[in-house]
């Protein structure tokens, strides 16, 4: 580090504002050359050392600066004096934990962080700060929301990035495969032959209608268009929702049925 300015205002590294001044108006008193007739120009050298030191520990700019660079800092050109550093700092990631809901209409939240930063004197000290994110419709599992130079201070470096990564909470109802939503269904057998209205709520609170007309095997699937996730980059554009069917057979039959349903079912197929 070249001179130890600390050192020679007899200060801690940590030392305040005003530990600084008190030294230096104790020290520079004792070492005035005005005060030292017997030997003023060794006076004169140690007053000239505890002048620069306290120009420098005084100064949060310059302070800042000897802290992390050193003598050699301060004595670059003006156009260097407060270059960035070529190297950042560490990414701080964070997951955002997000419902299918927001990620299907999008919201606004607000985060408290946490990180540390150099205060006016130089010195590491840890604040809280809010930040706002606007979670855009459609929005996937692993999407980045990059606050640059919102992270943490480290020495030799400019600060990093701040970084949260958008992870999907499971939903009781909906899964979802890219743009598509996939919606499992149970049916009984009645309803798979003879047809049903289905009332679906959807992701935004409307109440969808789906007409089951035609025979429903079990596995089958109804694709209904445009009920899907947004797509972020395609603003009006949204995929299809997926309904899979699982038809519920009746575990036991009366003779009475078993004898009706044959009667029916050989009509059908006769």
């Amino acid at each position: 580090m070249g001179v130890d300015y600390y050192k020679i205002l007899n200060v801690p590294s940590n030392a305040t504002d005003e530990d600084v001044k008190r030294s230096y108006r104790k020290l520079a008193m004792k070492w005035h050359p005005d005060k030292n007739a017997v030997n003023t120009e060794v006076a004169a050298e140690k007053f000239k050392q505890i002048t620069e030191a306290y120009d420098v520990l005084s100064d949060p700019r310059k302070r800042q600066i000897y802290d992390q660079l050193g003598e050699e800092g301060l004595k670059v050109g003006p156009s260097q004096k407060y270059a960035r550093p070529s190297k950042k700092a560490a990414v701080m990631e964070s997951k955002l934990q997000c419902s299918l809901e927001e990620l299907y209409s999008g919201s606004k939240r607000k985060m408290k962080i946490s990180r540390n930063i150099l205060d006016e004197f130089g010195r590491p000290v840890t604040i809280e700060e809010i930040v706002s994110i606007h979670i855009k419709p459609g929005w996937k599992k692993g999407t980045k929301i990059t606050f640059p130079e919102k992270g943490n201070y480290e020495i030799d470096a400019s600060p990093g990035d701040l970084i949260f990564i958008i992870d999907e909470k499971p939903h009781p109802t909906f899964k979802r495969r890219g743009h598509d939503l996939i919606l499992n269904h149970k049916i009984s057998l009645l309803e798979s032959l003879t047809g049903k209205l289905l009332n679906i709520n959807t992701l935004d609170g409307r109440d969808l209608t789906v007409t089951l007309s035609d025979i429903v095997k079990p596995r089958d699937e109804i694709l209904v268009e445009n009920e899907g996730m947004p797509v972020s980059k395609q603003p009006g554009k949204c995929g299809n929702l997926r309904i899979k069917f699982d038809v519920k057979f009746p575990s036991t039959l009366t003779d009475e049925q078993k004898s009706d349903l044959r009667r029916i079912l050989s009509k059908k197929t006769g």
